[in-house]
Order: structure tokens, then sequence, then C-alpha cells
């Protein structure tokens, strides 16, 4: 083999493990929020997603929205937001313009959840990546543009 065949070997093996880290970091931090959302909150994390994108637009969402907002089906969103909904946490009603759509928003008592929430999630996360300096906090982030821009090119 010549030594560009192999180089290029190596580099493709350890972009390949660069990948299977990523996945591997992302779930283990993921399984760490959701545990801790079950057991503080008795939240999952799709339903404090929802939450979280419903909080930062106060006038609500349509459904289609939300959900294209979570990059999630609208039947999956259909089913977190009538958990929500049943417990008090959002509401919805619907369009006059439109009886099939939906408008959704944080009820007030979700708004108050998600008020503390946030400031908790955020110490949570501070928490999980205390051993990550702020360079390579920085550069990580900037790793992570970068591969989301090829393939948005």
């Amino acid at each position: 083999m010549t030594p560009l065949r192999t180089n290029a070997t190596s580099v493709a093996k350890e972009r390949l493990r660069l990948w299977l880290n990523m996945l591997k970091a992302v779930r283990h931090v993921e399984n760490d929020v959701r545990e801790r959302l079950r057991a503080q909150y008795q939240m999952t994390l799709p339903q404090f997603d929802v939450m979280a994108t419903l909080h930062n637009h106060p006038e609500g969402l349509r459904m289609s929205d939300l959900s294209q907002q979570l990059v999630v089906s609208n039947g999956n969103v259909t089913g977190i937001v009538e958990r929500l909904v049943a417990d008090g946490l959002a509401e919805r009603e619907n369009l006059e313009s439109d009886r099939r759509a939906s408008l959704v928003r944080v009820s007030e008592k979700g708004n108050a959840l998600m008020d503390e929430m946030v400031v908790v999630h955020r110490e949570w996360i501070d928490e999980i990546f205390q051993d990550i300096s702020e360079p390579d906090a920085a550069r990580a982030i900037s790793i992570m543009l970068d591969i989301r821009q090829r393939r948005c090119a």
C-alpha cells in the first residue's frame, strides 16, 4: 500500500472514531438529562423539548410549526402536547382561520415551571461539562458548526 493510501485510510478511520465518539457522548449526556428530568420533574426529554420550544414562543405555535421546529412528525408532537395539556402545562386552541389547525402555548403553570427548569437545566449541563475548558468548548462548537454547514452546502 502506498503511503498516500495508508494516510487516507488512517484519516478515514479516525473520522469514523470521531463519529462514534460523538454519538456516545451525545447519548451519555441525553441519558443523564433524561434521568434528571424524570427524577426531579417527572417529565420526559421530549416533553421538555416541547415545553422549551413553546416557552421560547409565548404567543404560541401552530402544531405544524412546533413539529417543524422540533424536526419530528405531527403525530409525535400531538401525543406529547395532549399529555402536557392534560397536566395543565400547555393550552391548545383551534384557530378561527383554520378549524383543522390548533395553536399551542405554555400555560401559566407551565411558564412558572419552565422558568425554574431553564435555570436548573443550565446548571445540569454546566455540571455535566464541568471538566471541559472554555477554549475546548469553543473548539468543539466550531467543529460541530463546520460539520453542520458542510451538510447544508
